[in-house]
């Protein structure tokens, strides 16, 4: 074999694995945005990975994955989901703070949302069965009867004809929706709610003192994604303040909290992976019926319990899906 034939057959033979490897194509990318910090909120990443996983997705192999954070500064928001458009991603999965952001960026690009509102009064579907368009998701709305039976929880550990106190954050609207329901079943019940507003973490003292100094016999921290990044600040402040204190997400209870009655967000995001690995496959979102939690879960923290001097009833403790010691 001549010198130049050899030279060539060899470049040939170099080249041809780096051309197949570029004619692979690429990962199909999925963006996810939430509205708050990352640090928090590893476990719902694990949750989506999970749920994608179920279809045959797996990150780094066959489907990467674009991460946002706004950290709760939702001004962020619009930006963060047009970067996200930009790069042409082939799904969208955001909470509830951020999915306006996401259907303001694109209406073509699917988008799976995780949200605790009702998705046809807010406008995010038209229909629950038949969502139509680019939009579809889970949400974990329950309606008043949630507020209702965390209320009527709470009226079961709170001294007798003391107040209670609900902590709303003003940069999230369904607070509003919380407080009417929660006062709604307060009249019922014979009970004073008094309401406590917050617009960022440096309000949680003086909102602290405030339910003290009112002598409010517990406190409703109402569902709120800037609440749940900031959960190991307000579950604090409740033990330093010796206050019993109700939250809607199991997290809030592992974090020390008393009490908790709400949906899984975690199984919320392993369902909405499990939707864009269908999406991934072909699937349109006009196709996947919006999915609501059925199932909620009561957690107390029995050594939270303790420190606060309550005796939890043993009629509340049959109906508790998880004591945490």
């Amino acid at each position: 074999m001549r010198r130049r034939e050899f030279i060539v057959r060899m470049g040939a033979a170099t080249a041809w694995p780096l051309a197949a490897r570029a004619q692979q194509p690429a990962l199909p990318v999925v963006g996810f945005l939430r509205s708050t910090p990352a640090a928090p909120f590893a476990h719902l990443v694990t949750a989506f990975r999970k749920g994608m996983s179920e279809t045959g997705f797996f990150e780094g192999q066959n489907v990467a994955i674009e991460y946002r954070w706004a950290n709760n500064q939702l001004e962020q928001l619009p930006s963060l989901a047009a970067d996200l458009v930009r790069r042409q991603v082939a799904a969208i999965v955001s909470n509830g703070l951020a999915v306006q952001a996401a259907e303001a960026a694109t209406t073509t690009i699917p988008i799976v949302f995780v949200a605790g509102d009702d998705p046809v009064r807010s406008g995010l579907v038209s229909n629950l069965g038949r969502p139509s368009g680019n939009v579809t998701g889970i949400t974990f709305f329950a309606g008043t009867r949630l507020d209702e039976k965390r209320l009527e929880l709470l009226h079961e550990l709170a001294p007798k004809g003391a107040p209670i106190a609900v902590l709303l954050d003003l940069n999230y609207a369904l607070g509003e929706n919380t407080l009417l329901n929660v006062e709604a079943a307060g009249r019922v019940l014979g009970r004073e709610i008094m309401a406590v507003k917050v617009a960022s973490e440096r309000d949680f003292d003086a909102a602290f003192t405030k339910v003290v100094q009112a002598g409010a016999g517990a406190l409703l921290v109402s569902g709120s994604p800037f609440f749940t990044s900031h959960r190991r600040a307000l579950v604090a402040l409740a033990a330093h303040h010796a206050v019993p204190a109700s939250y809607d997400l199991r997290d809030f209870v592992e974090a020390g909290g008393l009490i908790s009655y709400g949906a899984s967000l975690s199984g919320a995001y392993r369902h909405a992976g499990n939707y864009v690995g269908r999406i991934l496959k072909g699937e349109k979102p006009a196709n996947l019926p919006v999915q609501q939690s059925t199932t909620f879960e009561l957690a107390i923290n029995l050594s939270a319990a303790k420190a606060l001097g309550i005796t939890i009833p043993a009629s509340l403790l049959v109906r508790t899906d998880e004591a945490i010691e």
